[in-house]
């Protein structure tokens, strides 16, 4: 940070402080939505989460990225756009905030920040305008339910949780995607959420008003997918129903097609799906009659589409019109850092699907986690979560609860005392151990190992030369 930008955050903290009496909770993010500064009234911050993540004081918070610690925080939004969003109402936990939000630029008008305010009792004054809030949020879900139904989308860029870079990355590229029309592929292994991520580009698109429709090409089989793509007329063939029935081409009509599996499509569908995304234009089975179409293509695959061109399994024309804007999902464990706060909302979720007691996750829980390849991503999280709530009781998630989900290899049991020995002793080694593993996950980063262990830094440093650890003491 520069001088001159701490210059305009010092600025800009001195007037929360002057203001305080009329604010409930205010926050200053920098450039990269991480947090400056937080006054002492943590109204949206979960006490739960602080404690897990080892911050006990304001100047704690000074560094993480926002949404570690309100994980629906839309700073990030107003950093990224430039817009201020100066009156939203904010549910979190317990409380229902008026908050608003305002970037901060510098004289050359460039954004280096935002900053997000709580208005004091805003509900008690502005009564008339909470209650007509909550007719419109009743209102509103009524309508998110009816449009559901009628292929609404129904993820935004909001639902894809994640802090690490490659999800930033993915959210920006997500965002750009709904900027325009081109057609995307979304690459990645299987369950890793591309689905997800078309539902978000549709909604964040001009067309989010428009049908969404999905089709899983791996899932049809071969001799009735060109019904499922391009429609019927009626006695197209014997069995055929007299009325038309329409394909997906129709049904997605000035919407978003979404084409899953992409690379199990047989070769011969390839040229007349190519034909369509050429002509903007379908004939149904048993018709002579050529039907205009309007549809935004988004196609996922997990296989290795640029391989298989090579092999002569995918038609090079199609690939090249299909890959215009490729987005490259990443697999779960290229983004470890999001693992805590994905096992917390699969816990979260599955708790309230089971009508149970959320229970939190313990720190060798997480670190099993942590330890394991994730072969089945983003999914395969969740299946092992709600396997855990199913198979075992208690009021938090430990780590022997992993052992008969996830195989042997990935959960770690203490080795039993191979003698007897003092407690002290036994007590300093598993610090040491925890110690060099908090360093180890840190890459070094004394600061952040000791946020991680929950100690300040100070003591950090005393612990390191009780335990002989001498490396880079002062780094």
């Amino acid at each position: 940070m520069t001088a001159e930008q701490d210059k305009h955050f010092a600025a800009a903290r001195a007037l929360m402080v002057m203001i305080d009496e009329m604010i409930d909770g205010a926050i200053l993010v920098d450039k990269d939505a991480r947090i400056v500064w937080s006054n002492d009234k943590h109204v949206w911050f979960d006490d739960k989460r602080m404690e897990a993540l080892g911050i006990r004081s304001v100047a704690d918070m000074v560094g993480h990225p926002v949404e570690r610690l309100i994980p629906h925080s839309r700073m990030r939004d107003v950093v990224e756009t430039g817009r201020s969003m100066p009156l939203d109402i904010m549910r979190y936990g317990e409380h229902t905030l008026l908050v608003s939000r305002l970037p901060l630029r510098d004289e050359r008008g460039e954004i280096i920040g935002a900053i997000a305010f709580a208005l004091k009792n805003s509900l008690t004054y502005l009564r008339p305008i909470a209650e007509r809030f909550n007719k419109l949020q009743s209102r509103l879900a009524r309508m998110e339910k009816e449009l559901a139904a009628s292929r609404a989308p129904k993820y935004t860029v909001e639902n894809l949780i994640g802090f690490s870079p490659a999800m930033l990355q993915v959210k920006r590229l997500v965002r750009k995607a709904g900027q325009i029309q081109s057609a995307v592929l979304l690459l990645g292994e299987t369950g890793t959420g591309k689905e997800l991520v078309a539902h978000a580009i549709h909604a964040a698109s001009d067309r989010a008003d428009r049908p969404f429709v999905g089709l899983n090409v791996a899932a049809i089989p071969e001799n009735l997918l060109e019904a499922e793509f391009f429609g019927v007329a009626p006695g197209a063939y014997t069995g055929a129903s007299r009325q038309t029935r329409p394909g997906k081409f129709q049904l997605a009509h000035g919407g978003t097609l979404f084409l899953d599996e992409i690379g199990d499509m047989p070769l011969p569908l390839q040229a007349k799906l190519l034909r369509v995304l050429q002509e903007r234009e379908v004939e149904p089975l048993g018709s002579n009659q050529v039907i205009k179409v309007d549809v935004r293509i988004i196609a996922a695959t997990s296989r290795p589409l640029a391989e298989m061109v090579r092999d002569g399994a995918f038609r090079s024309d199609l690939y090249y019109r299909l890959n215009v804007f490729p987005i490259q999902l990443p697999a779960l464990r290229d983004r470890r850092e999001d693992l805590e706060i994905l096992a917390s909302l699969f816990s979260e979720r599955t708790a309230a699907s089971l009508d149970q007691p959320m229970r939190d996750l313990t720190p060798p829980a997480l670190e099993t986690l942590h330890g394991y390849d994730w072969p089945g991503n983003v999914r395969e999280l969740a299946n092992v979560i709600e396997q855990v709530y199913v198979r075992t009781d208690g009021e938090r998630i430990l780590a022997e609860d992993f052992a008969d989900v996830l195989p042997k290899t990935a959960v770690h049991r203490p080795a039993a005392p191979t003698r007897k020995r003092p407690l002290a002793e036994a007590m300093d080694e598993l610090e040491r151990s925890l110690i060099l593993a908090a360093l180890e996950e840190a890459k070094g980063n004394k600061l952040e190992a000791a946020r991680n262990l929950g100690l300040s830094r100070t003591n950090l440093y005393a612990k390191l030369r009780k335990h002989g650890i001498t490396a880079d003491l002062d780094a």
